[in-house]
């Protein structure tokens, strides 16, 4: 049952954003219906760790429950770790294919939820999708992720031996740990743009939009690839 947290919001908007689900393409594919039989549960990580269960996902879409919907999507779609261990579903659902599409959908309409829980992650889009290559170990601290757990405070106190162990290319936050083609991240810069990626960030974010925009149309016109 769905408690009283969010009884503020209209019961309008809450319909509006479980169709916007509803009508995404992949939708179909994701639900077929549920047995109730707990293996998607069972075989679930984030499941042994958060009060978290992808078999009550499929259950409140298939319901059509869209209270609990809300609820689930504010307050259950980022305890998910995307593994897909539950597509092992033996009615062929995808709880974590429509965990995706929820996520997507509190992205696209900048719920207040959503901007907390991915707060901490800003320095990580930002370096990855700017340069193609992997975190570096000094954003990998305890106040900013404290959702990983006890390992990251152990990281975080030892920066320099992991320094010492990744190529000296690593050292500062912006540099790169491998040397990705020039070529390939404007072909990504381009897809992010024109596949409204780079719209979904700005509703997190609004100056980490601004700064990767600028970087990547720089980018694009100097390549001389579309940017619309």
């Amino acid at each position: 049952m769905p408690s009283d947290r969010y009884t503020e919001v209209a019961l309008e908007e809450k319909k509006r954003l479980f169709d916007e689900v509803k009508a995404d393409p992949r939708y179909k594919t994701y639900l077929y219906g549920c047995y109730e039989c707990g293996i998607c549960v069972a075989a679930c990580p984030s499941a042994r760790f958060y009060d978290f269960s992808p078999r009550k996902i499929a259950q409140t879409l298939a319901r059509e429950d869209v209270e609990l919907f809300y609820e689930q999507l504010n307050d259950d779609v980022w305890n998910c770790s995307q593994c897909f261990s539950c597509n092992r579903c033996p009615r062929q659902n995808s709880p974590g294919g429509l965990i995706t599409i929820m996520r997507e959908v509190a992205v696209k309409n900048g719920l207040r939820t959503t901007k907390e829980a991915l707060a901490g992650y800003t320095r990580i889009i930002y370096k990855i999708m700017t340069t193609g290559t992997q975190v570096s170990p000094d954003m990998l601290q305890e106040d900013a992720f404290p959702d990983w757990g006890p390992q990251v405070k152990a990281v975080s106190q030892n920066l320099d031996v992991w320094r010492r162990a990744l190529p000296p290319e690593t050292l500062h936050t912006t540099g790169l740990s491998w040397q990705v083609e020039e070529r390939t991240m404007h072909e990504l810069y381009a897809i992010w743009k024109m596949t409204g990626t780079l719209d979904m960030i700005g509703e997190l974010d609004e100056g980490l939009h601004d700064i990767m925009e600028e970087i990547m149309d720089d980018a694009l016109e100097e390549s001389g690839l579309p940017t619309e």
